[in-house]
């Protein structure tokens, strides 16, 4: 695999992994994570990181197989470019149902 590729996923796991750091000791509270905004900005931050090597994979190789690339990219963009139109829930959100399922795909995809 292409060295930039490889390194582009790397840093998607390695964002994800310190996402899940965040929620090591006490599972995600979504009233709780409202509260707390170094760790939502932490959040934020890495899902961009996630969102942009997507997008760099996919301009360096279009056909690359990413599940989900576009609403990844998508949300990506949303944090950037619309900070104000993001809603705590839909982070909470990414974090229980998207980030395992990502982090099982990319996984693999460095294997």
């Amino acid at each position: 695999m292409d060295n930039k590729i490889n390194t582009w996923l790397f840093d998607i796991l390695n964002s994800i992994e310190e996402i899940e750091s965040f929620f090591e000791d006490t599972p995600l509270n979504f009233l709780e994570n409202q509260k707390d905004i170094k760790t939502k900005r932490a959040v934020e931050r890495n899902s961009e990181i996630i969102g942009e090597a997507v997008n760099r994979i996919l301009k360096e190789k279009p056909d690359f197989k990413i599940e989900n690339s576009r609403n990844i990219i998508g949300t990506r963009n949303r944090i950037i470019h619309s900070y104000d139109n993001i809603a705590d829930q839909m982070i909470c959100s990414i974090v229980i149902n998207s980030l395992p399922k990502l982090k099982s795909e990319f996984l693999i995809l460095l294997k």
